[in-house]
């Protein structure tokens, strides 16, 4: 459910203070724990390192993610594949032909 139109994004006053003392040509790393800061046109430019639970996660913010959130860039959890039979014959199959194109690419051609 999205905030609402009357109140505006929100964003975290003391990062925005941050942002707004710092220059672009400055190549500092402003760390928070806002996730859920909404990305506002003055933060184009900047590298934020957004906690993530365990770490802070780097995010050079571009035009393209103006009205996103932070923690939409910073993943709380890592995905690691999906496990079973069937799964690990797929991937066996995949290097075998990721193999045989490295075999094929590295003969040389005969004139």
């Amino acid at each position: 459910m999205s905030r609402s139109l009357r109140k505006g994004p929100f964003v975290d006053q003391r990062l925005l203070e941050k942002v707004l003392k710092l220059r672009k040509e400055e190549k500092v790393v402003i760390k928070t724990w806002s996730r859920h800061s909404s990305i506002s046109p003055e933060m184009v430019g900047f590298t934020f390192g957004v906690h993530n639970g365990k770490e802070f996660i780097p995010v050079l913010v571009g035009e393209d993610m103006v009205g996103h959130k932070l923690g939409e860039f910073s993943p709380t959890t890592r995905f690691s594949r999906h496990g079973g039979k069937m799964q690990r014959e797929i991937e066996a199959g995949a290097d075998q032909k990721t193999a045989a194109k490295v075999e094929t690419a590295t003969k040389p051609t005969a004139k």
